[in-house]
C-alpha cells in the first residue's frame, strides 16, 4: 500500500458507526430545490450560499455537519434522485461530481446513492 491509498483501518472508514443523513430528492426539479433539501437534511447554517462551491465546502467541513456526526463521521444517503437526474442531467452530473470529490477529500464522509424507487 502506498501512502496515497486510503487506509480502511483508520478512523472515519467505519461505515456502521457513522451518523446517517437521508437527502431525499423526491420531487426536486432544479438546483434551487436540491440546495434547499441539502440545507434541511444536512442542517446547514443560515449563511450557506446555495451554490455548488458552497455545497462542496459544507460537505468537506465537519464543523458545519450535524452535531451528531461529531467524531463518528457522516454517511449521506441520497434517495429519490433518479427523476432529478433525468430532467436535469447537467445539474445532476455536477451534483454527482460535488458529492464524489467531497467524499474523496474527506475520509469521514461517505455519500451513497440509493438505487431503490
Amino acid at each position: 500500500m502506498t501512502h496515497d491509498e486510503p487506509r480502511h483501518d483508520e478512523p472515519g472508514h467505519d461505515l456502521p458507526g457513522r451518523h446517517v443523513v437521508t437527502l431525499d430528492l423526491d420531487g426536486v426539479a432544479d438546483k434551487a430545490g436540491l440546495m434547499e433539501r441539502c440545507v434541511r437534511a444536512l442542517e446547514l447554517p443560515e449563511w450557506f450560499g446555495r451554490n455548488w462551491d458552497a455545497l462542496a465546502d459544507s460537505l468537506t467541513d465537519p464543523s458545519v455537519w450535524p452535531a451528531a456526526a461529531g467524531e463518528r463521521g457522516l454517511l449521506v444517503v441520497v434517495t429519490g434522485w433518479r427523476t432529478y437526474a433525468r430532467v436535469r442531467p447537467d445539474e445532476w452530473e455536477t451534483a454527482e461530481d460535488v458529492f464524489a470529490q467531497a467524499a474523496d477529500r474527506t475520509p469521514a464522509l461517505t455519500v451513497a446513492l440509493a438505487l431503490g424507487a
